[in-house]
Formats: structure tokens, C-alpha cells, sequence
């Protein structure tokens, strides 16, 4: 019986909101909760989706691993919902992939690319 080699390690997305002007950690309380929220529903549905607070002097930054590169998703419409009720200006990145293959952190979806408009929806 020939061994065959474990299946490749799914492709993970990183891509991040910044918030300008930086928050404080008291008004960041609500969005932590929906990104703990959100990480749950992912798991249960067998997903990837999480999203950390990177707090700068300059920018918030919530830093997202996801396993799609789609931007439309409800979980991200939920969190920009949130930064709207907080007045919080924004922007986002594009997503980038992440994995050990070089051939793959290259073939980034045409459409991923395309779906960053640069400011808040």
C-alpha cells in the first residue's frame, strides 16, 4: 500500500479595517463582543473567521484570518454596521492570502483585488 502524503493545508486570508482616529478601549467593547460572536458562528458552521484588535497611537487596527477572500460576507456587513453606530471612519484592506505555497500567496482572486474600494461602504 503506497503512503500518500497529506492533503495541503487550506489556503487562510488576512486582511484588516483601520480606524482613524484611534479608538479607546472603552468604545471598543461592543465590537469585541461581535468579533467574539463571529468566531463562534464560524467554528459551529466548520469556517475560518476571526478578527483581532491591533491598538496603535495612530490607527485601530482589526486584523481578520478568514478562509475566503470574499468581503461580503455577514459578518464583516455586521462589524462595518458596528463601526457606523460608533461613528468610526474606516477603511480596509484587500485581502491577502496566507500559506506556506509562494504559488498560491500569489493567485489572489481577481475579484478580491477589485473588491477594496479604500473607504467605508
Amino acid at each position: 500500500m503506497a503512503h500518500q502524503p497529506p492533503p495541503a493545508p487550506k489556503t487562510i486570508w488576512a486582511y484588516a479595517y483601520q480606524i482613524v482616529p484611534p479608538q479607546p478601549e472603552h468604545r471598543l467593547h461592543a465590537l469585541k463582543t461581535l468579533l467574539e460572536h463571529e468566531h463562534t458562528d464560524a467554528q459551529l458552521g466548520a469556517r475560518t473567521w476571526e478578527g483581532r484588535f491591533v491598538l496603535e497611537q495612530q490607527v485601530t487596527h482589526i486584523l481578520v484570518v478568514s478562509d475566503s477572500p470574499e468581503l461580503d460576507v455577514e459578518a464583516n456587513s455586521r462589524l462595518e454596521t458596528e463601526l457606523r453606530r460608533l461613528k468610526a471612519g474606516f477603511t480596509m484592506t484587500a485581502p491577502l492570502a496566507v500559506s506556506d505555497d509562494p504559488a498560491v500567496a500569489e493567485a489572489a482572486p481577481a475579484s478580491a483585488e477589485a473588491a477594496w474600494s479604500g473607504t467605508a461602504r
